[in-house]
């Protein structure tokens, strides 16, 4: 039995790169992108295909499946307009692309399917619309939150899975890691080379750190893992933290903790004043490949193809819109277990 996926809103190939891992083949990822065509097709040997998921069709996904194949369509819709920090705005856009996500379900009933997301997308009526039109189309379903150390992420990410298949019933696979096995950001990344802020290592281009004003230099210097901005001397806290709208903010130019998951990786991770996002002991923010790595991202993953193509921004945005490489895994032992299920007569190759 060959079980072959299409992954919708691909992005650089994280979740493309778990499934593989996880033993399933993908054969294509759509993405409006262009950035993402070389680490997507590079790592994962897939087709790129540069498209909004709003111009795509059924039937020219189809092409995409060899004759026979288990069909898996799976995807992650861009997530920043369901967080909780969108809570409030006016309804974006990029909401109606989970319903063309739905579309490509009804234009090409895969067997199975799978998206995930932020926790708070629980909450919209987008989401319960999209699980509604699975079940009321034979789909077993199953979603879950889940918490990123639980499965050996070193990253306290959150995430809102779902796993559908027509088969039977299916479900997530259980917590992997319990809290005293959690992955700790020594564990991921004390490994690599020390920097120096604004500095780039000779032999990965990756791994670069954003440059440090004077004063932010300062700011890391008086700054403890897992502390805060209160912890500096009274001439480097910055005005807008002692306002009332800054105080709850406490996090912002932090240091994270060598014996903990990393927090969140975010699109501005490379930046000190962006999150909690210092160096446990170096005084620079991380660099780009300390977050793959945090994004549980192969230390060989590869980003761009030239130097030049190195930019902090882009790679940046890559990083942390990705689906984190372990989640894809899970997802992927999760299907694989649900087929083993169905028919122990049906080997997956």
């Amino acid at each position: 039995m060959q079980v072959v996926g299409v992954d919708l809103f691909c992005g650089a190939g994280g979740l493309t790169h778990g499934l593989k891992k996880a033993g399933i083949k993908v054969a294509a990822g759509v993405d409006i992108d262009p950035a993402c065509k070389y680490p997507y097709e590079v790592n994962n040997g897939a087709k790129f295909l540069h498209k909004s998921v709003s111009e795509v069709t059924g039937k020219h996904l189809l092409s995409y499946y060899p004759v026979g194949a288990v069909k898996l369509l799976a995807g992650c819709a861009p997530c920043q307009p369901f967080s909780k920090y969108a809570q409030g705005r006016p309804r974006d856009e990029r909401w109606g692309l989970l319903y063309h996500f739905a579309r490509l379900v009804d234009e090409m009933t895969p067997e199975l399917v799978t998206m995930e997301n932020v926790p708070e997308l629980i909450k919209h009526e987008v989401y319960q619309e999209f699980k509604s039109k699975l079940l009321d189309s034979g789909y077993h379903v199953a979603d879950k939150v889940m918490f990123g150390p639980d499965y050996g992420m070193a990253q306290t990410r959150r995430r809102l899975v779902l796993v559908a298949s027509r088969l039977g019933e299916i479900d997530i696979i259980p917590a992997t890691h319990k809290p005293a096995e959690y992955q700790t950001v020594r564990n991921a990344i004390a490994h690599l080379p020390s920097l120096n802020a604004g500095q780039t290592h000779h032999d990965d281009p990756l791994h670069r750190a954003g440059g440090l004003t004077e004063i932010n230099l300062k700011r890391i210097r008086a700054s403890k893992p897992n502390g805060t901005w209160r912890d500096w001397p009274a001439d480097l806290i910055a005005k807008c933290h002692l306002k009332d709208s800054g105080k709850g903010y406490s996090s912002v130019y932090g240091r994270m903790s060598w014996d903990e998951p990393s927090p969140t990786m975010t699109t501005q991770c490379y930046g000190f004043g962006n999150g909690r996002f210092g160096h446990p002991e170096q005084d620079r923010a991380i660099s780009l490949r300390e977050a793959a790595i945090l994004q549980s991202f192969p230390d060989e993953y590869k980003f761009a193809d030239r130097p030049e193509n190195y930019n902090l921004t882009t790679l940046g945005r890559m990083i942390g819109n990705a689906v984190p490489v372990r989640l894809g895994e899970v997802v992927g032992l999760s299907i694989r277990k649900h087929l083993t299920a169905v028919n122990h007569s049906w080997p997956i190759v």
